[in-house]
């Protein structure tokens, strides 16, 4: 199945996933790069909200460039397979290697604002990560193995400190609000 099938496939669970559907499915139609980085108006990227078994857990990294604990993932680079995209980072960003999916559905989706930074000394302006996440388990008693050029830092945090430990006031109440709450099921 295409990912603008997958898409359009998904039942959003709010309002935010209601608009940002719809300017998915609008990008894709009009932009064929919509996979590659080198549209530097929005790109797709995926991201994986990561459990422990007993989905009481989530495992976060202290990303580089945003200074803040947040969820795994990265960019599509022309893979249309997202689901892939998001274990790949989830293995290169962590070191976990036994993750599984719960679902090959889409968990999440959601339209991400990134402002301009400096990344392996280039500057890459402000634009939109058009984002879809994925639910998967992995046990947190697997060796967790920084990627210093990503992240300096990977813990499991309970549910209610992985909210508090996030500095991106934004993501705590759009996105790992909801993830959180739609993990339990």
């Amino acid at each position: 199945m295409s990912l603008l099938e997958e898409i359009k496939n998904y039942t959003p669970t709010n309002e935010q996933e209601e608009r940002d559907k719809e300017v998915m499915l609008q990008f894709i139609t009009k932009n064929p790069d919509y996979l590659e980085r080198s549209n530097l108006i929005a790109h797709f990227t995926a991201s994986i909200w990561t459990v422990n078994k007993e989905r009481t857990k989530t495992l976060m990294v202290y990303h580089n460039i945003y200074n803040s604990w947040s969820w795994i993932g990265g960019h599509a680079d022309g893979i249309e397979d997202l689901q892939s995209v998001a274990m790949r980072e989830l293995h290169e960003e962590t070191g976990v290697a036994h993750a599984r999916l719960v679902s090959k559905e889409i968990f999440s989706l959601e339209s991400l604002t990134v402002d301009g930074h400096i990344k392996k000394g280039i500057y890459v302006p402000s634009h939109l990560h058009l984002n879809i996440t994925f639910l998967a388990e992995a046990d947190e008693n697997e060796t967790l193995i920084v990627n210093a050029e990503e992240n300096q830092a990977i813990k499991w945090f309970t549910f209610g400190d992985a909210l508090k430990a996030s500095t991106e006031p934004w993501f705590v109440e759009n996105i790992y609000k909801k993830l959180t709450q739609t993990s339990h099921t």
